[in-house]
């Protein structure tokens, strides 16, 4: 790349889980998500990054690596089960092979032996059962920027004591320093959820950048001179990125989005529900209920019925995948053509998506990503790939803005998050955060068991302010285990606050819920003190 280059291009994908563990069961059906986005999303990309790396194909892009993900992507007991997951894959894509021998769909059953026996050399042999190996192997080399996000992924802009805020984005540091020892440079807010003033709080913890959906940008004081086009500096000097809508929309939009094209592999139809069941229960969970097993032999045809569609051809999906790279790179070429015109500058464009579209929600995403790589490192000089941090350097100065109050859920602010399905989650989430500022201020310098239950019950409520559990009540999705986990988690937290009042705090009670909510093991409660907050004012005032 030479310094033709009319303008820049960031991808930014967003990788987030809620943290589910539940070691008092053999399986758990919610367990299966991260497996899923394991085997589908996650290992598959680290897979294009090496085949990229290998090729000498220069890429860069920035992913968040959420803290619930990567306290599941590094806790042995998640570990051993992805293993054993990955094992029976493996088992069942080689009966498989010898099954389909001869038939319309031999050649999706070899894609996924092959497939599934790459992903157990990449976890095996590359990463040594730790993925996260392989993503800072990435960013140290330059090629990918790991950003943070808030601790639990919690929705700020609905919480009301600042000092729960603060937490939110302490615990969220620590923990990625721990991970990959440095500090981040940017962070993905929840749900690219921002409230007017909390960039102050990140800039006092060392951020430089964060993302915000369009209208947060656009609708910012006074307006942005160049739209979403360049970054602006909040009043607190953080920068905000905006999301270009146009490169979201071909690959969003469930008219013209990519992902559609009905030679990409079905979702919906899974042999887990296709086989004999006898031939099928050794990989359903142990209840023996029928689920998806993860492979897949139908593409979506058109808008027919499930046991109407036709063999999936993954030769076919993936040169439909490198024709679909090919059309996004020509209209990111017209489209910084005719902006670099238009504002006699470079703009930059920044394409923000939830990683588990690529992989999991449309299998070819990762090809695509690979194939969208090597065009832009081959096939021309005019977009050059950037990430926030080098954009920054490249270009410091920027206009100042006050951004709007904005989320990227339905209708752009708070409601998926506040509606009549969940809104009663709130006096309970604003009674514990009270709760918590109060004991950590009533002892500030706790040691022994009266510092692990302050511990656990920072554990508890940063758990419960997960956004997950909000956004699955409003969708209907998992509503049920949704309910019980935040129920859990306040029940707990209650518990435990009752018996620290009391001074009579119950060890095995203790134990029990440590054992089972063991995320951020070197989490300090003290990132609740209202003197911490008020540090953090401070530093920002000094800076």
């Amino acid at each position: 790349m030479n310094n033709k280059e009319k303008g820049y291009f960031a991808l930014v994908l967003h990788a987030h889980l809620p943290f589910i563990r539940h070691p008092e069961y053999e399986d758990f059906l919610e367990e299966d998500w991260f497996f899923e986005a394991m085997c589908e999303t996650y290992l598959p990309l680290l897979d294009v990054y090496e085949r990229l790396n290998d090729e000498g194909a220069d890429f860069k892009l920035t992913m968040s690596l959420t803290p619930p993900l990567c306290g599941m992507m590094s806790d042995e007991l998640l570990i051993k089960r992805f293993r054993r997951y990955l094992y029976h894959r493996i088992e069942l894509s080689e009966k498989e092979v010898s099954r389909t021998l001869n038939t319309k769909f031999s050649a999706a059953a070899n894609m996924y032996d092959k497939k599934f026996k790459r992903l157990r050399e990449l976890f095996d042999n590359y990463y040594h059962g730790n993925i996260l190996q392989g993503f800072k192997k990435f960013q140290d080399m330059g090629k990918l920027e790991i950003i943070t996000c808030c601790a639990t992924h919690g929705f700020l802009p609905l919480e009301i004591r600042k000092e729960a805020v603060n937490a939110q984005i302490k615990i969220a540091i620590d923990d990625y320093k721990k991970h990959f020892d440095r500090a981040p440079r940017g962070i993905w807010l929840a749900e690219c959820a921002y409230n007017p003033g909390d960039d102050e709080l990140l800039k006092a913890h060392g951020i430089r950048y964060f993302f915000l959906e369009t209208h947060g940008i656009i609708y910012g004081n006074p307006r942005p001179r160049y739209g979403v086009y360049a970054p602006v500096y909040c009043p607190s000097g953080v920068a905000a990125f905006g999301r270009d809508m146009e490169s979201a929309h071909q690959v969003w939009s469930a008219d013209i989005g990519y992902p559609g094209d009905n030679r990409y592999r079905e979702f919906y139809r899974d042999l887990g529900y296709d086989l004999d069941y006898d031939y099928i229960k050794p990989y359903l969970h142990s209840d023996g209920v029928r689920r998806n097993v993860g492979l897949k032999y139908h593409k979506i045809t058109g808008k027919v019925a499930l046991d109407e569609k036709a063999p999936y051809n993954p030769q076919e999906a993936r040169d439909v995948a490198a024709m679909h790279a090919g059309n996004f790179l020509f209209n990111r070429e017209r489209q910084i053509e005719h902006l670099n015109g238009f504002l006699n500058k470079k703009p930059i464009l920044v394409s923000m998506f939830d990683a588990e579209l690529f992989g999991h929600w449309w299998y070819e995403g990762p090809d695509f990503i690979e194939f969208l790589f090597k065009k832009m490192h081959y096939d021309q000089d005019t977009v050059k790939l950037t990430t926030p941090s080098e954009y920054l350097t490249l270009h410091p100065d920027n206009q100042v803005v006050q951004p709007s109050m904005s989320s990227w859920g339905d209708k752009g602010y708070n409601e998926v998050w506040l509606n009549e399905s969940n809104d009663w989650m709130y006096r309970h989430l604003h009674k514990a955060a009270e709760r918590m500022v109060d004991m950590a201020n009533l002892f500030p310098n706790a040691s022994g068991i009266l510092k692990r239950a302050l511990n656990q019950c920072s554990r508890e409520l940063v758990l419960a302010m997960s956004s997950d559990w909000a956004f699955l009540m409003t969708v209907g999705t998992a509503k049920s285990y949704s309910t019980k986990r935040f129920v859990n988690h306040i029940n707990r937290f209650i518990g435990l606050y009752e018996q620290i009042m009391g001074n009579r705090i119950e060890e095995d009670f203790l134990n029990n819920i440590e054992s089972k909510d063991n995320i951020f093991p070197d989490i300090d409660y003290r990132a609740y003190l209202t003197k911490t907050l008020e540090d953090v004012y401070k530093s920002v005032v000094q800076q």
